[in-house]
């Protein structure tokens, strides 16, 4: 304890005894960095450029949040994710829909057979978190809200600090390989040169104990 006394000596010792307990995970948290974006010449494949996700709703009830843009038409027409959840707010298309636009700021717009003026289906809207490394994965690149992350504020793209929407692009991933790599191969080698250095203490410490 610190500031205790001495049991040999009754005097008080400032910094007292304090034993490490060793190394232990912290926290392990995702970074929600933007990543590169991949064209795919897919009309439904949108990439957000800047902060916020998508949001999701899953079949519990739940709402989920995810980066992942790749999005398909239900048998009626809705927009769904490529596990067949909708999004939030549901978007639905026309049946004779004949070209698909969406906009930076997430508009939908449907030019329907026979038409000249294209019909505005609806908007998307993005979900922005204070801490967005608080947010919890559940896999298949879905989030959900915790204590850590903090409440959604939802708001629509290109708006109140929220990204834009790029059409026909899908975000790849923001890890840089090479950063990565260079990473590893320093802390090798400094486990290996800590490694060599435990091995000649040892070697000196033999040496010594055969000296008579």
């Amino acid at each position: 304890r610190i500031g205790s006394e001495s049991s040999d000596t009754g005097t008080v010792v400032p910094a007292g005894v304090q034993l490490g307990l060793g190394v232990k995970t912290a926290a392990v948290y995702r970074i929600h960095e933007q990543g590169d974006v991949l064209g795919t010449e897919n009309k439904l494949d949108i990439a957000i450029q800047g902060d916020g996700f998508f949001i999701v709703d899953l079949p519990n009830g739940d709402t989920a949040y995810t980066r992942s843009g790749n999005f398909q038409l239900s048998p009626d027409g809705e927009i769904v994710n490529a596990d067949g959840y909708p999004i939030s707010p549901g978007l639905t298309v026309p049946d004779d829909t004949v070209e698909l636009t969406i906009n930076a700021e997430g508009i939908v717009a449907a030019k329907v057979q026979g038409q000249i003026a294209p019909i505005e289906v609806g908007q998307f809207e993005l979900a922005s978190f204070v801490n967005s490394a608080g947010l919890e994965a559940i896999g298949n690149n879905f989030l959900m809200e915790t204590p850590a992350s903090g409440p959604a504020t939802i708001g629509n793209p290109g708006a109140d600090g929220f990204g834009t929407m790029l059409q026909g692009f899908l975000e790849g991933s923001n890890v840089n390989p090479v950063q990565e790599i260079t990473a590893l191969i320093t802390a090798q080698r400094a486990y290996d040169l800590n490694s060599k250095i435990i091995s000649a203490s040892d070697e000196m410490m033999a040496a010594v104990a055969q000296l008579r």
